[in-house]
């Protein structure tokens, strides 16, 4: 049973990473595209730990995955809502 919600789970993270791919192609905005890679890390992820068969996830190892993935969603929540530099031309 874990490994077909582990399957559920990366089959939606990488949709998901797809959908927010061509809005980013569409729009040109990091934003999708940081969002993009984040689900992209945590559908990766889920297929790592279900091809290792690993129930207990208390390795520091999927610690740091998940961080670096929710910290790249933090990062475009923050850059968008930052104030934007003027250029010089």
């Amino acid at each position: 049973m874990t490994q077909l919600t582990y399957g559920a789970i990366s089959m939606a993270s990488v949709t998901i990473a797809l959908f927010f791919l061509r809005f980013w192609r569409n729009t040109g905005d990091r934003f999708f595209l940081y969002f993009a890679l984040s689900f992209f890390i945590e559908g990766v992820h889920r297929i790592y730990s279900a091809a290792l068969n690993e129930a207990g996830e208390d390795s520091p190892l999927h610690y740091l995955i998940r961080l670096l993935a929710y910290g790249l969603i933090l990062w475009a929540i923050l850059e968008k809502n930052l104030p934007q530099r003027e250029r010089r031309d």
